[in-house]
């Protein structure tokens, strides 16, 4: 049995805690619906909670470690820069909430790493809709290139996001990709779902051929 472990926040929740499907009904669920078919043996768990940021992902470590997952994914981060953009900071203090996320992401992935174990992290994305959020995109560009120093150092895959995703909001239009600029509509979960499933799928055609 292989189980794949998703953490994160409400876009990995997408309704698990309230409406009960245990895998939600986003990017979890669709991954789920595209590699059982082919996978019998692969058990996947959505651990993402509304609300959460790194800070609380890392407070869980030993609860997500004592379900032994072999695979684990992560996509955590708009809620931080939610606190940073919300709540009356300076830029100093925006700047030291920033490198606090840093370091706890780091801590979390130094936590979690097994050599047996594949982590893939994912991208914190916010569209430009309301308007609003267009000040809080070079923020998630700042957090999207600490989290890729941290993949590159850490040897582990990084799975970009907001470039795409902006480039389905310019094809099919905005609001069929997100329901309010940071949430997701079922187009936008699929996307991410098919990256994943790529991403899974050349894993394990390179371990085939090593």
């Amino acid at each position: 049995m292989t189980t794949l472990l998703c953490l994160g926040d409400s876009i990995t929740d997408c309704g698990r805690i309230l409406q009960t499907p245990p895998l939600g009904n986003g990017y979890v669920k669709q991954l789920w619906d595209q590699l059982s078919p082919f996978s019998p043996d692969l058990q996947i768990i959505n651990k993402g909670i509304d609300g959460f940021t790194i800070s609380r992902l890392l407070q869980n470590t030993d609860s997500y470690l004592a379900l032994k997952p072999q695979i684990i994914t992560i996509l955590i981060g708009i809620n931080d820069i939610g606190l940073m953009m919300n709540t009356c900071r300076t830029s100093a203090l925006q700047e030291q909430m920033m490198n606090r996320f840093s370091r706890d992401y780091d801590q979390l992935l130094e936590q979690l790493y097994s050599p047996h174990r594949q982590i893939i992290l994912m991208e914190p994305f916010v569209f430009p809709w309301p308007a609003h959020y267009r000040l809080w995109i070079p923020y998630v560009r700042q957090m999207s290139s600490m989290i890729q120093e941290i993949a590159h150092t850490r040897r582990l895959t990084y799975i970009l996001l907001q470039d795409e995703l902006n480039q389905a909001a310019l094809r099919y239009g905005i609001d069929q990709l997100t329901t309010d600029g940071i949430h997701l509509t079922s187009t936008g979960h699929h996307l991410i779902a098919s990256k994943l499933c790529d991403t899974l799928y050349d894993t394990a055609a390179q371990k085939h051929r090593d």
